[in-house]
């Protein structure tokens, strides 16, 4: 089993370096509980994904709280989640501090553009890596998972519907197709 203290200490690591927001934090969070620690499969890690967007709360706080709770019950969900959010608790602190001071100087304003862009990197490499893995799973084409993507778009764009909304109309349908055995 894993302890408390290797949990935390693993969380307080991705909190100290998870920069850009929750959306970017995504690929690092998947490298370290999936590739580095082998906590769990990468298809575990999608699927609590899509938990953590039906769920209210910050994703990055949610993610970790998810993994805490497979890892360890409640007591892993609560050092996972205070391991995720402290250190950036304190960077936030002395950023603010030290945006306070310096923001009237030109390099800031380029530092703020190479971290935007930075995070547009990495939140767009979880998505390629989420797509691929969603559209073509075990070397075959998942027909059903392409359209409902498409359709899904379709609707969000064109009527403005609730995401979650459409979220759970794609969980049921793919549960139906499931029965069905497509």
């Amino acid at each position: 089993m894993i302890s408390l203290f290797e949990i935390f200490l693993n969380f307080v690591k991705i909190g100290l370096f998870a920069f850009g927001g929750a959306y970017a934090a995504i690929p690092l969070i998947e490298q370290q509980i999936v590739q580095i620690l082998g906590w769990m499969s990468f298809s575990e890690f999608a699927d609590l994904l899509a938990i953590d967007e039906l769920t209210p709360g910050p994703i990055i706080v949610n993610c970790a709280s998810f993994i805490g709770m497979k890892l360890s019950a409640v007591s892993g969900a609560i050092v996972a989640s205070l391991g995720c959010i402290l250190p950036g608790c304190v960077i936030s602190l002395i950023l603010i501090l030290v945006y306070r001071k310096y923001k009237k100087i030109p390099i800031m304003s380029e530092i703020m553009n190479v971290l935007k862009c930075m995070s547009v990197a990495l939140i767009f490499s979880v998505l390629l890596k989420m797509f691929l893995t969603t559209v073509y799973p075990d070397d075959a084409i998942n027909i059903p998972a392409i359209v409902m993507m498409i359709v899904s778009f379709f609707i969000l764009k064109k009527y403005q519907i609730n995401p979650i909304i459409v979220m759970l109309g794609c969980g049921t349908l793919t549960l139906l197709l499931s029965f069905i055995g497509i």
